[in-house]
């Protein structure tokens, strides 16, 4: 096995070097921050993954490198560090092939080998049970075992490609690891404030669970999204145009809603699609705390606000550390609008 070599700097070199050796959808997505990461370390873990899982296929009949290289590609589209993106390379290799803890710590260092050993062990943990408390000291014991939380983010990216590629299972598996997903892996997403990540699995989830409700409401939101989107510029404009005017420096863009998202709210309020007013939703980023009362002052002051449906998450965070500003308001049309209103950083933290 390869030894344990010094970081090359983001440079020409190093990035010429990486682009050689990685997949071009991997390299794609570490390029953005590349001057962050130790891409000799990645390409190193891509060979070495590339050469541990030789000749094994995923039950899709993929090389079972894909599989890698997309739970990879996942980390960095959330801009994690080196050792990560390597973990997640390299995530399987001591569980499934004949590569071994040495092996790895050979030829990556400590920092790698403390991941990947958390995730083996990981893998050894057998899930049960579905009672709420049960499901809830489950999820304890993961980020109890995994002392890095690195350990849990790699599980949740590795989760999320394999629900992307549930088709390929038998209906009972699918279902299982379906609900498991919903019950201990989403609410960990949730938990790390990884939104990206909660979001995809609470779809699929809501895909493969519940597959009539899911392919109806798919349906509907297809349908509707042209006119959506017309709405959502409609107010987007003038927004953006009021805020500039208050010396408001600012970003306005339409917050797609998630297909589980809409469908809970019809739930829960026993309401048609066409009744769930916040459908349409609009983000606004600006660049500090002071930006976000201003502007949503700017706001209340142009639209009548909806009082009953204002939250101050920027005062008084989400438990995940979540903060923005949450105001539904009257808008274009007499249509109800909600908006976001949150700093650049903020923005980093929920995404």
């Amino acid at each position: 096995m390869a030894s344990h070599a010094p970081a090359l700097p983001a440079a020409d070199g190093a990035l010429d070097h990486a682009r050689a050796i990685l997949p071009p959808q991997l390299f794609d997505a570490v390029q953005p921050y590349a001057e962050r990461l130790d891409l000799d370390l990645i390409a190193r873990a891509y060979e070495f993954s590339a050469m541990a899982h030789a000749g094994q296929k995923r039950h899709s009949g993929e090389d079972y490198i894909v599989h890698c290289i997309e739970v990879a590609r996942i980390l960095a589209d959330l801009h994690l560090d080196s050792a990560t993106i390597a973990g997640g390379l390299i995530h399987d290799v001591v569980e499934d092939t004949s590569a071994t803890l040495d092996d790895v710590r050979d030829a990556f260092g400590d920092e790698v080998v403390t991941v990947v050993d958390g995730l083996t062990k990981i893998a050894k943990v057998q899930f049960r049970t579905s009672t709420e408390q049960q499901v809830e000291n489950f999820r304890k014991l993961l980020l109890s075992m995994a002392q890095d939380a690195r350990v849990i983010l790699i599980k949740l990216a590795d989760r999320l490609h394999n629900m992307r590629t549930l088709d390929w299972l038998r209906e009972e598996k699918r279902l299982r690891i379906a609900q498991e997903t919903r019950d201990i892996y989403a609410p960990l997403a949730h938990r790390l404030g990884v939104a990206a990540i909660k979001w995809e699995m609470e779809d699929l989830c809501f895909k493969y669970l519940e597959p009539e409700p899911y392919k109806e409401l798919a349906r509907r939101v297809s349908e509707k999204r042209r006119e959506r989107e017309e709405w959502i510029e409609n107010l987007r404009v003038p927004l953006e145009a009021e805020l500039r005017g208050a010396g408001i420096e600012c970003e306005v863009t339409g917050r797609p809603k998630h297909l589980w998202s809409i469908y809970r709210k019809m739930v829960q309020r026993e309401k048609s699609y066409d009744e769930i007013y916040d459908l349409m939703a609009v983000r606004v980023i600006v660049d500090t705390i002071a930006d976000c009362y201003h502007a949503l002052g700017v706001i209340h002051n142009r639209w009548t606000p909806l009082t009953e449906r204002f939250h101050d998450y920027i005062a008084t965070p989400k438990s995940n550390m979540y903060q923005s500003l949450h105001t539904t308001i009257f808008g274009p049309g007499g249509r109800l609008y909600e908006i976001q209103i949150r700093t650049r950083e903020m923005h980093r933290t929920a995404e």
